[in-house]
């Protein structure tokens, strides 16, 4: 096995890790970990991510489920156009985008570069919301479910769908706020609905791709595997390590992580 293949099977421990202990936020690390590690293309990592985190997800949401904390209304209406978004973005829009997008100037816009600053764009939004404090939130409180707000859900969901179909990443950090806002869910229900919907959209993307995908499905589901190790082990760490200070400082990497992969994206491009 070489090197960089164990390194990477360290990235998945160390995903699955982060997400027992804080409750999410590890799935954004799964993209780097295969583009930067292993020296997988973009395209194929962002699939490969839908795959990991999808599976990673529903090992929380059957957890959630058994404790009653899944809304399958509020699922159903989120998920579905998500669902939809997703599978066409995969199976659609990914492949219909040109290798070679623009020149400006000295500077090349290409598909994968594309990929990776949407991505790391996206990981200085999610550690913003890890990162910046935030009133203590009352995990057993709900707010006023309002029906008028479905048809937000619904535009919510088909552009949250557009995103995880873009970057691979779950976006628990998008959907969580969506259902403690908008479906009236109090934040354990919410994180439990998030989990479920998460897991969905995921694997649903990853079936989009494999019409045009070549899948190492042994690479694939090893990886897989070592991640799911990685959470059981973090949820039995999280009761001894105080997870809201862990998520933060897990925040800050992410932050350093997104502007150096921004910085080397940008930088590789002639800017």
């Amino acid at each position: 096995m070489e090197i960089t293949q164990i390194l990477g099977f360290v990235g998945a421990l160390i995903i699955g890790l982060v997400l027992g202990l804080t409750g999410g936020g590890g799935s954004i690390l799964t993209v780097p970990v295969f583009v930067y590690i292993l020296h997988i293309n973009p395209v194929t990592a962002t699939a490969y991510s839908l795959f990991v985190v999808g599976s990673s997800s529903a090992v929380g949401a059957i957890d959630n489920f058994n404790k009653g904390r899944i809304d399958f209304k509020s699922s159903l209406i989120f998920a579905l156009p998500a669902v939809i978004s997703i599978f066409s973005t995969r199976k659609y829009l990914l492949p219909a985008i040109p290798h070679h997008i623009a020149n400006f100037g000295n500077f090349e816009l290409t598909k994968d570069l594309m990929i990776m600053s949407f991505f790391a764009i996206l990981m200085l939004v999610a550690s913003a919301s890890m990162i910046l404090k935030k009133k203590k939130e009352c995990v057993d409180c709900e707010n006023e479910p309002n029906e008028s707000n479905n048809g937000l859900m619904i535009l919510l969901g088909a552009l949250t769908g557009l995103v995880t179909g873009l970057v691979g990443a779950g976006g628990g950090f998008i959907i969580v706020p969506i259902l403690v806002f908008l479906a009236g869910l109090n934040m354990k229900e919410a994180v439990g609905t998030s989990l479920f919907i998460i897991a969905i959209n995921s694997i649903i993307g990853f079936l989009g791709d494999l019409g045009h995908l070549n899948v190492d499905w042994f690479f694939l589901l090893l990886f897989t595997i070592i991640s799911i190790v990685g959470i059981f082990f973090g949820i039995y760490l999280s009761r001894f390590i105080n997870s809201q200070k862990l998520k933060k400082a897990f925040g800050w990497m992410v932050l350093i992580m997104g502007i150096y992969i921004l910085y080397m994206e940008l930088s590789g491009s002639g800017i």
